[in-house]
């Protein structure tokens, strides 16, 4: 029974205050709630930033900054992961498919790493697919990969990659045939997105021995497979995520009231299995940071 960090995915892009009231938008109500978090045993938390207005995705700097800061004069020891996920989304027009249509953020990689370079927190992630993705096509190319890859680590920065499939996997080894990355892979495998990996035991078995040996990874799950697949990757020895980002609801019936609230489920699912959650500072030295 290993240890475990437990990172708590704050918000994403596509969950919204229509299906959960309690959904943070806000750098003050992510940073309260990245903070709660972390009382209740998340060594590390994901984050991604809303334009406050519209409550739509943001790469704006500015926010992703005050964040960090708040985040940071409470609690320095807590390990702060930012997504570089925005900015590979094509949204091809239906009378002609090379035009872009009104869903498309396309954006060159120096430019999806900007707030990143910016901020230097702990932890980047990397994403290496290429995919259906709701009504578009997610598109992260080699050459994109390798420059987001360069510039995460000449920050310092640890890059978390993100695997939605198989596919991303094979990408992950030539990378490292490559010697891309610095350190041993930092990998998060994801499960439950439409197309990608389905949130299966089998599923989680096939991906984590695809890896690169040296890999430290974490498997999760979205939507009603977020908790069985939490405990599925602790058993399979990997580390674990939950949190608002990739599931609205504590349980059947019941809307998330925080992000908190889901890392205390998390945390007594896992002692009652006996994995131990690592502290941020154990974290830290797990992850070579």
């Amino acid at each position: 029974m290993h240890p475990v960090f437990l990172t708590c995915a704050l918000v994403g892009n596509f969950s919204t205050r229509q299906q959960n009231e309690n959904l943070p938008i806000t750098p003050k109500e992510l940073a309260t709630q990245a903070l709660d978090a972390a009382k209740a045993g998340a060594a590390i938390v994901h984050v991604h930033v809303r334009d406050p207005a519209t409550e739509m995705p943001s790469m704006d700097v500015a926010l992703y900054r005050e964040v960090v800061d708040r985040i940071r004069q409470e609690n320095d020891d807590l390990v702060i992961n930012l997504t570089t996920g925005l900015g590979g989304r094509f949204d091809p027009s239906p009378d002609n498919p090379v035009v872009p249509g009104p869903k498309t953020n396309l954006l060159p990689p120096d430019a999806r790493v900007e707030h990143v370079l910016a901020l230097k927190p702990d932890i980047a992630t990397l994403d290496l697919n290429t995919m259906v993705f709701g009504g578009e096509v997610v598109i992260n190319t080699l050459p994109s990969i390798r420059r987001m890859a360069e510039l995460i680590q000449g920050a310092g920065v640890r890059p978390e990659i993100e695997l939605f499939d198989s596919g991303d996997i094979s990408i992950l080894n030539q990378l490292m045939g490559e010697n891309i990355f610095q350190q041993a892979p930092l990998c998060s495998i994801v499960t439950g997105v439409k197309h990608g990996f389905v949130p299966l035991p089998e599923t989680l078995i096939y991906a984590r021995n695809l890896l690169p040996p040296s890999a430290i990874w974490t498997g999760f799950g979205t939507g009603a497979q977020a908790f069985p697949m939490l405990a599925q990757s602790a058993m399979l020895g990997g580390h674990v995520r939950i949190g608002m980002e990739d599931a609205v609801w504590l349980a059947k019936g019941q809307k998330a009231p925080s992000n908190a609230a889901m890392v205390q489920k998390a945390a007594r699912l896992l002692e009652d299995l006996g994995f131990p959650l690592m502290s941020a500072a154990e974290a830290r030295v797990a992850i070579g940071l």
